[in-house]
């Protein structure tokens, strides 16, 4: 059987004779071929190049969008497919099954008898997702979550609020050093002026109290002396002792007196005589004497408190306070100044003038200045005259006796 070929004239074709002009060759006819040619115009047929296959293109597949130019598949209809000598040149025209038509012609398909089912939803583009299709292109990676970029952006957020605020704790920390160090340097600074304000009043106050100890009181220096001042008896003769200096070595004190008041036991032969105070009595002895200044000194195993002694010369007008036990009267008090100071005359040494009152007992006191040190040794008074008693100086008694 003899398959009518298509041209774009309505012509019929036949199959190439070498003249080149292959299928679409004008100059034959129709009536070359078997057969009459269809009437009526065709729409333009594909012709592939000498030595080519025919361009048809593969089958649908049920489920998926049709390929442009290509005839849709009805459910139920098998698709039609080109023989297997299809687009070998010489050969017969492929030639569709009944029901079945070429890709391209213009003409539908007749419907089917019976009942027709809806046709399929589209499929996919692609097969499912990891399905491995030879011939199916690679799906497209999936698209990055956006968690991802938003937690990145919700940390380089905090970054930059920590950044903030630790740069505005290093702000305040920093002026919170400079005014720590503002208030340091202040604080010195006042420290400092209290320290030289303290400085000035312990000044101030050791002036006032050489003012008040220049200020002669008379009770504050027999309260401080008294203890330390004592009664003499040397036989049938009373005097007045004091002790002087530090505690003698091994134990006991030193004492000054007159000489005339134990000159009568020493000159006996004897060397004891006795200390009383506040009905107590310490025996002592007599150490050495000094007929020229009329000093003696004694001696006692009891401890009692040794009074300073001053080391410049008094001056006219210093007041004094006078100790001692007159007619036996012991712990008497009676004070005046210095009337004069009298330099050695006629082989006697220097003496001490004062206008202090004193009497037969008093011989051997101490005669004691306003800051409590011993000047000098009463030793006698006028007879015929008031208000001129007379002391041997202190520094006199201790150079002769160095126990001072």
């Amino acid at each position: 059987m003899t398959t009518a070929g298509y041209g774009p004239t309505g012509a019929g074709q036949g199959p190439d004779d070498g003249s080149g002009g292959g299928w679409s060759d004008p100059a034959r006819t129709a009536e070359a071929w078997d057969g009459p040619a269809r009437p009526g115009p065709l729409p333009p047929r594909i012709v592939p190049p000498r030595g080519t296959a025919a361009p048809y293109p593969p089958p649908a597949i049920p489920g998926q969008a049709p390929v442009p130019g290509q005839a849709p598949v009805v459910p139920g209809q098998a698709a039609w497919a080109p023989p297997p000598n299809a687009g070998q040149w010489g050969g017969p025209a492929p030639t569709p099954a009944p029901g079945q038509y070429p890709p391209g012609h213009g003409q539908q398909p007749a419907p089917p008898a019976g009942p027709v089912a809806p046709p399929p939803a589209p499929g996919p583009a692609y097969p499912p997702q990891g399905a491995s299709t030879p011939g199916w292109p690679a799906p497209a990676p999936p698209a990055r979550p956006a968690r991802g970029r938003a937690l990145t952006l919700v940390a380089l957020g905090l970054a930059v609020v920590l950044a903030l605020v630790s740069g505005v704790q290093a702000y305040q920390l920093s002026r919170l050093s400079d005014r720590l160090s503002g208030t340091d340097q202040r604080q010195a600074a006042a420290q400092q002026g209290d320290g030289t304000r303290l400085d000035d009043l312990d000044q101030r106050i050791q002036t006032l109290e050489r003012q008040a100890g220049a200020q002669f009181n008379p009770e504050a220096v027999a309260s401080a002396v008294l203890p330390s001042v004592f009664r003499v008896r040397a036989g049938q003769f009373t005097g007045t002792a004091f002790a002087v200096g530090k505690p003698v070595a091994g134990g006991g004190t030193n004492l000054f007196t007159n000489f005339h008041v134990v000159e009568s036991v020493w000159e006996s032969g004897g060397r004891e005589v006795f200390l009383e105070r506040t009905d107590q009595r310490y025996p002592a002895t007599i150490v050495k004497v000094d007929e020229a200044n009329d000093v003696a000194q004694l001696r006692t195993t009891s401890k009692f408190t040794g009074l300073v002694t001053a080391s410049a010369a008094v001056k006219s007008g210093q007041q004094i306070v006078v100790v001692g036990a007159p007619l036996g009267l012991q712990d008497s008090v009676t004070t005046g100044v210095v009337s004069a100071f009298r330099e050695a005359q006629q082989g006697s040494g220097p003496v001490i003038q004062f206008d202090a009152p004193i009497n037969p007992g008093n011989s051997g006191g101490p005669v004691i200045n306003g800051q409590k040190q011993v000047v000098g040794i009463a030793t006698a008074k006028a007879r015929d005259a008031e208000g001129i008693g007379l002391a041997v100086p202190i520094k006199v008694a201790c150079d002769g006796f160095r126990i001072c």
